[in-house]
């Protein structure tokens, strides 16, 4: 039976759509192709994925309630959702936060009441955040840890979309799972995100933005890790013992917070090129550092993060390298 992915045509829906279709599944895209960044790029995924016959697409806005639910009447057969579809990034959300109230909350509503059309449905993985964890300075952060000060709208609408599901399992019995995903980069990575904004501007002879004077720390975890975190979660549905809700949340990452001019030194290795670094101060909405505790993750599906931005970091400037014919 299908897997309906939303946010096909984004890095991470992607990636988890080739890595299903390497398996032998069937799997329904759902994307909406919007210019939030270069569309070519997202039309270049969906070349590749598209070269499979098992792979359908259906060109939609998620919070768009008729259409979807028309695909729900249509695909009777699908019996797993991961919600990827979102408006991503912490800085845009002080520019245009109209667009992650309508992708984020109304979206992510009408993914669930599609999952209660879905009679099949065994299974709704969707996307949360590192972000949810705000402005904590316990570290590293873990599931367990309180998460009521978001520092962002983005931070905010991946929060309500862990209470929405939580409200769904508890109400109407739907197996939900959140994942908390942090920092992910690699090979088709979003060019909003810092390896690609960093190995763009150092060709270009550009500065680099580096904030808080570079005195960061991230947790980057590489897609394949991701990927692998995301199917194995997506193979075991939480079960419902009929006195709490089939409900969870669990951390991704690589359990390693690097500091951020580390990983710059690592794209100027990989590229034979030095940066230019325009040191800035912390911008609103970020944080210092962030870490992730995958203790839970690990115990229940043995998830073990194998790439280190070593080899990550390489991977990406292959791809980049490839991908922009230089």
């Amino acid at each position: 039976m299908p897997v309906l992915v939303t946010g096909a045509a984004g890095f991470i829906g992607f990636s988890l759509c080739r890595a299903l279709l390497a398996r032998g599944e069937a799997v329904i895209g759902v994307d909406d192709l919007n210019d939030y960044y270069d569309p070519a790029l997202k039309e270049a995924r969906l070349h590749r994925l598209r070269e499979s016959p098992s792979f359908v697409f259906e060109r939609l806005d998620i919070a768009q309630r008729d259409a979807m639910l028309d695909l729900a009447r249509r695909h009777p057969t699908i019996d797993r959702v991961v919600n990827l579809a979102a408006q991503a990034g912490v800085r845009y959300s002080l520019v245009n936060p109209h667009a992650y109230t309508r992708s984020n909350v109304e979206g992510f509503l009408v993914v669930l009441e599609l999952c209660r059309a879905l009679s099949r449905l065994t299974h709704l993985v969707y996307a949360s955040s590192s972000s949810v964890y705000g402005g904590n300075t316990k570290l590293p952060f873990a599931v367990e840890d309180r998460v009521d000060t978001p520092i962002s709208l983005y931070a905010a609408t991946k929060r309500a979309n862990e209470l929405m599901a939580h409200c769904y399992s508890h109400l109407h019995r739907l197996p939900t799972t959140g994942l908390r995903y942090f920092t992910v980069y690699g090979p088709w990575g979003r060019p909003d995100m810092s390896a690609y904004i960093f190995t763009k501007a150092i060709l270009e002879n550009r500065p680099i933005p580096v904030f808080n004077q570079g005195d960061m720390r991230r947790d980057f975890t590489y897609i394949d890790d991701i990927v692998a975190g995301t199917l194995a979660v997506l193979d075991r549905p939480p079960a419902d013992p009929g006195t709490s809700p089939p409900y969870r949340l669990y951390n991704i990452g690589n359990h390693r917070s690097e500091p951020l001019m580390r990983f710059i030194g690592l794209i100027e290795e990989a590229l034979g090129k030095k940066a230019v670094i325009d040191f800035q101060p912390m911008q609103p909405g970020d944080v210092r550092e962030t870490y992730a505790d995958i203790a839970a993750l690990s115990r229940d599906t043995g998830y073990r993060p194998a790439t280190a931005i070593d080899e990550g970091i390489p991977r990406f400037i292959e791809w980049y390298r490839a991908y922009h014919r230089l």
